[in-house]
């Protein structure tokens, strides 16, 4: 095991917030879960250098919810970077932010042995994903002027299928051009997405693929059509070591009853 104390980066993703806060997702108090989770974090994870908060952050894309997402997280003291999701919309999302375009997808910063490559995998109005000419680009430059020795890659829409039928008429349409141009750059270690709303670790030519469960409802893993689990909300951690060696794992919320609608059959 390396010995160097590694980068601790802790991904949340799929908030769903409202401009209510008591708005509710699938009979779910998505801001109450959410502060569960973050009292969860705070109690594992007594220093963290980097937050990646990958997509659908607002379901209403206020920008009160997102100026109260930006405050809940301040509690973690630890620099904040989001993608945009299929429900977020860019412009409330800088408002909230207080226009640091450069911590909203798409964008790139390094920490550390690390460069983290963030893109924006939205079709405007749409629900599935999709990477455009120009993003393709950005990527390519991205990995290309790299400083760092390993990169991850970061998007909300997942660019690998993940077994449940209804979600994977979803996936990023452009994903074998997205692979192909991770297989011409040797530095990426990893890729990593949210709006799946469930687990999720594999590989590919020696790049690891991770999904983190929702803050919020968690998705049933394997339905063919629609289906929420019983999973309580968690969030995903990682250590990055300068080797380029990955430590990651799921935490989720114990001893809490989440209340939530099992009987929609969408959102």
């Amino acid at each position: 095991m390396p010995e160097e104390k590694p980068l601790r980066v802790v991904q949340l993703s799929d908030c769903h917030l409202f401009e209510d806060e008591k708005g509710r997702l699938l009979g779910l108090e998505t801001q109450f879960s959410l502060d569960k989770v973050l009292e969860l974090i705070q109690q594992e994870q007594p220093r963290i250098d980097l937050i990646l908060a990958t997509g659908d952050l607002s379901q209403d894309a206020s920008q009160t919810s997102y100026e109260r997402l930006r405050e809940s997280l301040s509690v973690l003291r630890a620099p904040t970077y989001w993608l945009e999701g299929n429900h977020d919309k860019p412009a409330p999302m800088l408002a909230a932010l207080q226009a640091k375009r450069e911590h909203v997808s798409p964008c790139v910063t390094e920490f550390g042995a690390w460069t983290f490559v963030l893109l924006d995998s939205t079709i405007p109005g749409e629900v599935p994903g999709e990477l455009y000419e120009a993003d393709l680009a950005f990527l390519d430059r991205a990995l290309g002027n790299a400083r760092t020795e390993h990169v991850m890659v970061c998007l909300h829409h997942h660019p690998v299928p993940m077994g449940c039928a209804w979600l994977d008429e979803q996936v990023v349409a452009s994903a074998d051009r997205f692979f192909a141009i991770l297989d011409r750059h040797p530095k990426v270690r990893a890729v990593i997405w949210g709006h799946v709303h469930q687990e999720y670790s594999g590989e590919r030519r020696g790049v690891k693929l991770y999904a983190a469960p929702s803050t919020c409802v968690q998705f049933k893993p394997g339905s063919e059509h629609f289906a929420v689990d019983s999973a309580a909300p968690g969030y995903r951690w990682f250590n990055l070591y300068a080797d380029g060696t990955i430590e990651t794992a799921v935490s989720r919320v114990e001893e809490v009853e989440f209340e939530v609608d099992f009987s929609v059959k969408g959102y």
